[in-house]
């Protein structure tokens, strides 16, 4: 019986030639990751066992994100525990200003992530890299500061899933719809402790914007893992910005699998999650009347230039509803300075839109366009638990950004067609 791409990389990492579902590992940790809400955290846990040494100052990452530019004194002082450590340490990835970025959107730029990577990262939405062919995953602080010490971690290997995206693409569909109608399809705990590998002609005509944000929304199906095989449209992203060496991976003709899903990308729209589960998804046709008060363009999961430039296509010539407040959250400054050469900050100003700089921000309530009671937003972030953006009697609304910025202009949910 052959391997899947996950236990592949699991059985390198592990040190041995094989591995399969359910058998407890140690693995060799290629990257350990934290942000400014779970790293003082791992800080704590690495200086409570009295280690005065990371394992390796090139593979300890932190990047302040989530509140940055600091919100308030309590903000301020999580970053200030990062920078001081990471200067302490001398660690070579230590991003804050005018240099920080949304984390998922940064290392991917950067190269510090490549193929064949295990990545675990102090924040669930780690599982972003399997869209480089990468098996990575979510952790807790302690199991991060733990690896901070040791550069492995313990790992029980998981079943694996494939889903299998067939045919050609609708207009105005992405890598955004394909995994809210897969999360609809299976539910939040469908695929709970799995590696969902996503195979097909879809996905692989998807350019490396869609592969992350498909990968990157795997945890809300509550699965370890998303992965997507590397091919060369991975190999033209990572040549020239791999920062190390790395292996190309991919599963074995007869792996096996606990489950395998067929769609049909054709019979997709694009979709959206209502509250207060990504798993509530509809297409845009079945959204019926939603009035919006505000519109977020950004996150892990779609703040690239990429979706940028879908937004940018829509906000064209066209203004905001005077009842939404615009977002845009440009996920790292290279993104920011790509929108900026673009024209597409002309755009989106003409169209009322604020421009943040890179931050999580609102995402996770944070700051930058919190909600207040009863209002709603419609997002092109991962998450619309309740009170996810602030009040808990507020509403998100998830989908692609085509959608949001269409939204926006309607003042009310709708697809790109429809304004």
């Amino acid at each position: 019986m052959g391997m899947t791409i996950t236990e592949k990389i699991l059985a390198a990492h592990a040190g041995g030639d094989r591995v399969v579902p359910g058998e407890l590992i140690n693995a060799r940790v290629d990257i350990a990751l934290a942000n400014d809400i779970t790293a003082p955290i791992a800080i704590r846990g690495f200086e409570s066992v009295g280690a005065t040494k990371v394992y390796d100052r090139e593979r300890v990452v932190l990047i302040p994100d989530h509140f940055t530019p600091a919100k308030d004194i309590d903000s301020a002082m999580q970053v200030k525990i990062l920078r001081e450590f990471a200067q302490k340490h001398e660690l070579t990835h230590y991003y804050e200003g005018g240099e920080a970025g949304v984390e998922h959107a940064l290392l991917p730029e950067k190269g510090i992530v490549g193929p064949g990577d295990l990545v675990i990262g102090a924040d669930s939405h780690t599982c972003t890299y399997g869209g480089l062919g990468a098996f990575a995953t979510g952790v807790g602080s302690t199991d991060l500061g733990a690896a901070m010490v040791t550069g492995e971690v313990w790992l029980k290997v998981p079943e694996s899933m494939k889903f299998i995206f067939k045919g050609e693409l609708n207009p105005w569909v992405e890598g955004k719809d394909l995994i809210l109608y897969t999360i609809g399809d299976i539910g939040v705990d469908g695929a709970l402790y799995r590696s969902m590998e996503f195979v097909g002609e879809a996905v692989t005509g998807m350019e490396m914007a869609g592969r992350l944000c498909m990968c990157n929304m795997a945890i809300e199906a509550g699965a370890k893992n998303g992965i997507i095989a590397p091919d060369k449209i991975t190999q033209a992203y990572v040549s020239g910005r791999a920062l190390r060496e790395y292996t190309f991976y991919e599963s074995d003709p007869d792996a096996a699998y606990v489950t395998v899903k067929e769609y049909d990308v054709s019979t997709i729209e694009p979709q959206v999650a209502f509250p207060h589960l990504p798993e509530n998804t509809r297409g845009i046709s079945e959204v019926g009347d939603v009035p919006l008060d505000q519109a977020v363009i950004g996150s892990c999961t779609n703040g690239r230039i990429e979706d940028l430039r879908v937004a940018a296509k829509i906000l064209k010539d066209r203004r905001a509803a005077k009842n939404v407040r615009l977002i845009i959250i440009p996920a790292t400054p290279a993104i920011y300075r790509a929108a900026m050469d673009e024209g597409l900050f002309e755009i989106f100003m003409d169209a009322g839109a604020i421009i943040s700089p890179p931050t999580c921000g609102p995402c996770l309530g944070g700051h930058m366009g919190i909600l207040a009671k009863g209002e709603r937003a419609v997002a092109t972030t991962n998450r619309n638990f309740v009170g996810r953006m602030g009040h808990p009697e507020s509403e998100v609304y998830l989908s692609n950004p085509a959608v949001a910025a269409a939204s926006a202009v309607a003042g009310k949910l709708a697809g790109p067609n429809q304004i």
